[in-house]
């Protein structure tokens, strides 16, 4: 084969993520020029369109979509085996790059991820927060911890821990606004809501003598913000009530800083899930730090759930609702 294939597949890899096909030229020494006529070469002998230029932005086609799986499992699968020729043994090394929402990235997975990080000296993290779903090819990225399973048939799950969400406000807001004791009482009070790319979390689920409830959030009694640090310091600072997932919400309420509510109508979701890539290769770095997620999270998992039990944290019903 006269062309250099794996070069292509990093040129065309490289575009997809900086979204421009000259960027990628420039990182890999080509010229513009050279650049788009190494694509076009790739695209003839694939016989397959591999982006829709008839926008500014360079967007996928769905035959691009697929090419872009293929072509990270094969790079990172060389990227592998010249780091352990060169380094002579085999260590976990290279970057990871990784995404988590913000609260529990920041409070959580980031403490894991630095004592993961001490044990393997020669990796580096990319750690990207968000409360907004990222895509794994788009973003180039390699793992995702999500609060519920995917649905992108492209992708791979593994469940790492239950889930619940809990309604709870600050001690300070409850001794002036008076505790909620029914979901009917949710009507006399404020809320603060989180916005994502999909939409307004402003509903509220709950399960009462066996009969599933719905509660709106009036919007005209809510702040609101896309950051979900930034929801925990409203929360905090006693502005009204919030939905927590309980990983977000355990420290403060150890700490006596949140209170929870209607604890006994709450409902067990579907837990926590590693998110990665759905093919037969995982880089060694990519599987080691999963496997340390999984014992993290089972340790992390039993205290959680004592500490549940210990103050009537946990939900009775099971898996009543999916997000």
């Amino acid at each position: 084969m006269a062309t250099d294939r794996l070069g292509d597949m990093r040129l065309f890899s490289e575009a997809v993520v900086l979204g421009s096909l000259s960027s990628a030229g420039r990182k890999l020494g080509l010229s513009p020029a050279a650049a788009s006529a190494r694509l076009q070469k790739l695209e003839a002998a694939l016989q397959a369109k591999l982006f829709d230029r008839s926008t500014r932005k360079l967007r996928l086609t769905e035959e691009g979509q697929v090419y872009l799986r293929y072509c990270k499992t094969a790079l990172d699968a060389v990227d592998e085996a010249e780091a352990e020729l060169l380094a002579g043994r085999r260590e976990i090394r290279g970057k990871i790059r990784i995404s988590a929402s913000a609260d529990f990235g920041r409070r959580t997975l980031k403490p894991w991820l630095d004592e993961f990080c001490r044990e393997h000296p020669q990796l580096k993290i990319a750690l990207t927060l968000s409360d907004a779903l990222s895509d794994l090819l788009r973003d180039d990225i390699d793992l995702a911890i999500r609060f519920g399973r995917p649905d992108e048939g492209t992708l791979a799950a593994r469940r790492l821990a239950p889930n619940w969400r809990v309604l709870c406000a600050a001690p300070a807001y409850l001794a002036q606004r008076g505790t909620p004791h029914t979901i009917e009482d949710l009507a006399q009070h404020d809320f603060i809501v989180l916005s994502t790319a999909t939409g307004l979390l402003s509903e509220l689920y709950f399960e009462r003598n066996g009969r599933h409830q719905r509660f709106a959030i009036p919007m005209d009694q809510a702040w609101e913000t896309n950051d979900g640090a930034l929801a925990r310091e409203w929360l905090l600072d006693g502005k009204g009530l919030a939905r927590k997932t309980i990983w977000d919400a355990v420290d403060d309420v150890r700490s006596g800083k949140i209170v929870p509510l209607l604890v006994q109508d709450g409902i067990e979701e579907l837990g926590v899930y590693a998110v990665f890539h759905a093919t037969k290769y995982m880089p060694p770095r990519v599987r080691a730090i999963l496997d340390f997620l999984v014992v993290k999270f089972e340790s992390a998992t039993s205290e959680l759930l004592a500490m549940s039990r210990a103050k009537t944290l946990a939900p009775q019903k099971k898996n009543a609702i999916r997000n």
